[in-house]
C-alpha cells in the first residue's frame, strides 16, 4: 500500500520541516483579513487581466493590463489564475514574463505577499506552451500498458511545464472512458479501473515524484479530476446527468481516486455533472464525508469552469449566484474557478459569513488546504522559476521519450495473411483526411483547447503521409486526400475533396493507406448523435476496397468509432488513437516493420451503436447466439475486445500455477504462468490476469475482470516465467449498500486461455 501523503506533515519546503511548515500556515492565517481568505479562494482566468479590447483576440502578443492585474491582487487578493492567453500557446519567454509580473505585482502591491498559484491543463506534455515536447493522450498511454514509461511523460511534462513557469497541472484524468459516445472518452485511461489506478498513479509520480516533493523545481502539483464519475453520463453528453448507485460508485468510479490520494496528489478538481440528481459540486456527501473524512484528503479542491454559478443558471438548485455559492463551498469546494466574473463570487462570499450562512471555520479550512499546497509548491521561496534554468525542454532526449510511448501504444488490431509489415520497397496510397494533419495526430488539448491551432506550433513533424514519404521515397507515394475535414467549421464537418481521384489513382500502387478518424474536439463541443464513423468516409472505404488493392485501415481517433460497415473488408485494421507530434513516425515504423506493435485496447470497440457493453459486464450481458426455435443473435459482441493487440511474433502461455487452491480471507497467492515467444522477431507483450467471481449472494458478479498486468520483452524462442501476487480482496465487491464483501465461494483466475479455480473457505 503506498503512503499516504498528510500535507504539511510529509512534505519540506524552502527548508522548513512539517512543524515549521504548520506554524508558518498558522501565522499567515492569523494575520489575514475575511476579504484576503475569500481571495485565496478565487481563481480567475488570464484573459480578464489583459489589455484593452484586444485580449480576447486570437493573435498574440498578449500584454497584462497593469490596472486590472492590480485591481484583481490587491483589491480582490485573487489568490490563483488559470488558462493560456487568446487560446493559444505562448513562449517560454512570454509565459515568465506574465507571471513574474503578476507574482511581482503581488509582492509589491499586497500586504501579506502571498505568492499567486498559476494553474493550466498540460494533459499531453506542456500543452500550452510553443517547443514544448507532446506525448500521446492519456487513451493512448494506457494502450502502451507501460506505467514506467507513462510515469517517465509525466515527468517530462512536469520539467517542461516548470520551464514555463508554471507549477499546477489540471491532469491526470482519473474518470473512466466508459462510453465511446462521449467527448472526453480520450482523456481517460480507458474502461478499467485497476488500469486506471496504476497508470494514475504512475503519472502523479511522475508529475510530483514519488516523495511528493513539489517544491523541487522541476515538479508540479497534480490534480485528480474530474471527481467522481464525470464520465458516466446517462446520455453520453457532456455535462449531463447521471445514474450511479453506492455500489458502481464504489466498484468502478473511486478506486483510481482512493489510488492517487493514497499515492499524495494534492489537489482534486470537481465533477461538473449531476449525479443521482444533485450536482456534484453541492453533494456534501462526495466532497466532505467520501473525499475528505473517509479517503482523508487534506489537499485542495477546485472546481471545473463555472460550475459554481452552473448551480444557479444551469441545474436550477440554487436560487441565485449567491445561494450557490453557498451551497458549493459548505459541501467542500475550496477553491472556485469562477472564471470572469470573479467580483460577484468575492462579494457574495464575504456577504455569506458575514450573515453566518458560511462558517468562517470552512474558510479557514479551505485555505489552509491553498496555503499548504503553495507552501509545498515552494512558491514563497520562487514565485516563478526561469526558463533558462531548464536546458532540455524540447530536447532530442525529450522527443525520443514521446516517439517511444507513442510507438508502444500503437494497437494493431487486425492482420490478415500477415500482410504487415510491408516491404519498403512498394508503392502505396495514402489517403482520407487524418493522413496529413497534424491537428488529428494531437487532438484536443494542444497549442489551444479545440487543438485548431496545432498546425502553427508544429510544421517541423510529421504526418502519417510525410513520414511515410521519408520512409520509402516521395516516388513511391501517391497522396489523394479523397476526404477533408472543413477546418473552420465543426469538427464533424467533411467534404470531398478529389474523392473519384483517390478511387482510380488505386489501380497505380501496391497498398492502401487509408488514414480515417475525427478532427479534433473535446467538453461541449465534441458531443456527437451518430457513433458510426461518417458517412463520407465510410463511402471512401467502400470504393476503395471495391478497387481489389489491399486496404490498410489506420484509425486516428479519441474514441471508437463504428467501422462495421466496411471492416470486413480491411485487410489490416491499425488503431493510432491520439499519438501525439511523433504519432506519424511512430505509426510508420509500425507499418514497415522498424517497430514491432505492443499495444492492447484500453476499451471494448463496438460492433453496433446499440451494443456498447464495456469489458466489465455482467453475464445477462454475455447471451451467446442462438439458433433453432428462437433465433437471436450474441448480445454481446464487440468489434474488437479490451486487451486485444496483435503483435508480428507469436506468444504462447502455458503452466498457470497457484501457490495455493485454497485458503480464508486476508491470504496472499502467487500466481506463476510461462510465456514463450514463439515466432521469429523479438517482441513485447503484456500478461494480464482477470478473477471471475463464479457467484456472490447480493448482486450478479462481473464476467471478469482485470486484477493485474505486467509488459515484458521476449527475443525468438525467449521463456519468462511471471509472477503475480494476489490478495483474497480481489474477490470481494460492493452490495448495492455500499459495503464491501469477501465471500466464500470458488473464484476462477485466468490468465489468456488459461485457467486455475481458487477456493475461499471463508
Amino acid at each position: 500500500m503506498r503512503k499516504k501523503l498528510i500535507l504539511g506533515l510529509l512534505i519540506f519546503t524552502g527548508g522548513f520541516s512539517q512543524a515549521q511548515n504548520q506554524s508558518k500556515i498558522d501565522s499567515i492565517l492569523s494575520l489575514m483579513t475575511l476579504e484576503e481568505k475569500v481571495g485565496q479562494m478565487t481563481q480567475v482566468t488570464l484573459d480578464v487581466i489583459g489589455e484593452g479590447d484586444d485580449r480576447f483576440s486570437s493573435f498574440e502578443p498578449f500584454n497584462l493590463d497593469k490596472k486590472l492585474l492590480t485591481k484583481a491582487v490587491k483589491e480582490y487578493h485573487v489568490g490563483s489564475f488559470l488558462n493560456t492567453a487568446n487560446n493559444r500557446a505562448l513562449t517560454r519567454e512570454k509565459w515568465y514574463a506574465i507571471i513574474s509580473e503578476i507574482q511581482n505585482t503581488v509582492k509589491t502591491e499586497t500586504r501579506l505577499n502571498i505568492p499567486v498559484i498559476y494553474g493550466v491543463d498540460e494533459i499531453h506534455g506542456a500543452t500550452y506552451t510553443a517547443g514544448a515536447t507532446m506525448f500521446p493522450q492519456q487513451i493512448g498511454q494506457a494502450a502502451s500498458r507501460n506505467p514506467e514509461m507513462v510515469k517517465r511523460g509525466a515527468a517530462i511534462t512536469a520539467y517542461e511545464t516548470r520551464a514555463s513557469g508554471i507549477s499546477w497541472n489540471f491532469s491526470p484524468v482519473l474518470d473512466l472512458g466508459l462510453d465511446p459516445r462521449f467527448s472526453r472518452m480520450w482523456e481517460s485511461f480507458g474502461e478499467d479501473p485497476y488500469l486506471a489506478s496504476v497508470l494514475g498513479v504512475a503519472m502523479i509520480d511522475g508529475y510530483e515524484g514519488e516523495d511528493n516533493y513539489i517544491g523541487h523545481p522541476e515538479r508540479v502539483a497534480s490534480t485528480m479530476k474530474h471527481f467522481l464519475g464525470y464520465h458516466a453520463v446517462t446520455s453520453g453528453k457532456d455535462r449531463t446527468p447521471s445514474f450511479i448507485p453506492q455500489d458502481v460508485l464504489r466498484e468502478y468510479h473511486l478506486p483510481p481516486f482512493k489510488a492517487a490520494v493514497e499515492a499524495g496528489s494534492h489537489t482534486i478538481m470537481v465533477n461538473s455533472g449531476i449525479i443521482n440528481g444533485v450536482p456534484v459540486h453541492a453533494n456534501y456527501d462526495l466532497l466532505t464525508a467520501l473525499l475528505k473524512e473517509e479517503l482523508g484528503f487534506e489537499g485542495l479542491v477546485v472546481t471545473d469552469w463555472a460550475d459554481i454559478e452552473n448551480l444557479h443558471r444551469r441545474d436550477r438548485i440554487a436560487v441565485s449566484d449567491k445561494e450557490a455559492i453557498k451551497m458549493a463551498i459548505n459541501a467542500g469546494v475550496d477553491m472556485s474557478m469562477v472564471p470572469y466574473e470573479y467580483e460577484r463570487f468575492f462579494d457574495n462570499l464575504v456577504e455569506l459569513v458575514k450573515e453566518g450562512e458560511v462558517k468562517e471555520s470552512r474558510i479557514d479550512d479551505a485555505v489552509r488546504r491553498i496555503l499548504k499546497v503553495k507552501l509545498a509548491l515552494n512558491l514563497f521561496e520562487t514565485p516563478v522559476t526561469y526558463y533558462k534554468d531548464y536546458p532540455k525542454f524540447g530536447s532530442k532526449e525529450h522527443e525520443q521519450a514521446a516517439y517511444e510511448m507513442a510507438a508502444e501504444s500503437i494497437t494493431l488490431l487486425k492482420n490478415e495473411k500477415n500482410i504487415l509489415p510491408l516491404q519498403k520497397k512498394v508503392k502505396v496510397l495514402v489517403t482520407g483526411p487524418n493522413a496529413n494533419s497534424m491537428r488529428t495526430l494531437n487532438g484536443a488539448w494542444t497549442y489551444s483547447w479545440q487543438g485548431e491551432k496545432t498546425p502553427e506550433f508544429s510544421e517541423q513533424y510529421n504526418t502519417v503521409l510525410e513520414a511515410v514519404q521519408n520512409k520509402i521515397g516521395k516516388e513511391n507515394v501517391k497522396f489523394v486526400p479523397g476526404v477533408k475535414y472543413i477546418e473552420e467549421g465543426k469538427y464533424y464537418e467533411e467534404v470531398k475533396d478529389k474523392f473519384d481521384e483517390a478511387i482510380a489513382v488505386a489501380s497505380e500502387i501496391d497498398f492502401i493507406l487509408l488514414v480515417l478518424g475525427e478532427n479534433t474536439y473535446t467538453e461541449k463541443p465534441g458531443d456527437l448523435n451518430d457513433l458510426y464513423l461518417s458517412d463520407l468516409q465510410t463511402e471512401l472505404a467502400q470504393k476503395l476496397a471495391a478497387t481489389g488493392k489491399p486496404v490498410i485501415l489506420v484509425l486516428n481517433e479519441g474514441r471508437p468509432r463504428i467501422i462495421s460497415k466496411f471492416e470486413k473488408d480491411m485487410v489490416a485494421v491499425v488503431q493510432t488513437y491520439l499519438p501525439g507530434n511523433y504519432g506519424g513516425d511512430a505509426l510508420t515504423d509500425v507499418i514497415f516493420g522498424d517497430v514491432n506493435p505492443s499495444g492492447k485496447l484500453p476499451y471494448n470497440y463496438p460492433r453496433f451503436p446499440n451494443a456498447l457493453i464495456p469489458y466489465i459486464h455482467k453475464h445477462s450481458e454475455e447471451q451467446k447466439k442462438s439458433e433453432g426455435v428462437y433465433n437471436y443473435e450474441a448480445d454481446y459482441s464487440p468489434q474488437y475486445s479490451f486487451g486485444d493487440g496483435l503483435s508480428y511474433t507469436t506468444f504462447e502461455y502455458s503452466n498457470l500455477q497457484l501457490d495455493k487452491l485454497t485458503g480464508k480471507n486476508g491470504d496472499k497467492i502467487k500466481v506463476k504462468v510461462n510465456v514463450t515467444n514463439t515466432g521469429k522477431l523479438t517482441g513485447k507483450e503484456v500478461i494480464e490476469l482477470y478473477t471471475s467471481d463464479l457467484y456472490a449472494s447480493e448482486i450478479t458478479p462481473d464476467v471478469k475482470r482485470l486484477r493485474k498486468f505486467e509488459k515484458i520483452s521476449l527475443e525468438p524462442g525467449e521463456i519468462y516465467t511471471v509472477e503475480f501476487e494476489l490478495n483474497t480482496n480481489s474477490f470481494g465487491y460492493f452490495s448495492p449498500r455500499g459495503e464491501f464483501k469477501v465471500e466464500a465461494g470458488e473464484f476462477e483466475i485466468i490468465i489468456k486461455d488459461l485457467k486455475q479455480t481458487y477456493v475461499l473457505t471463508e
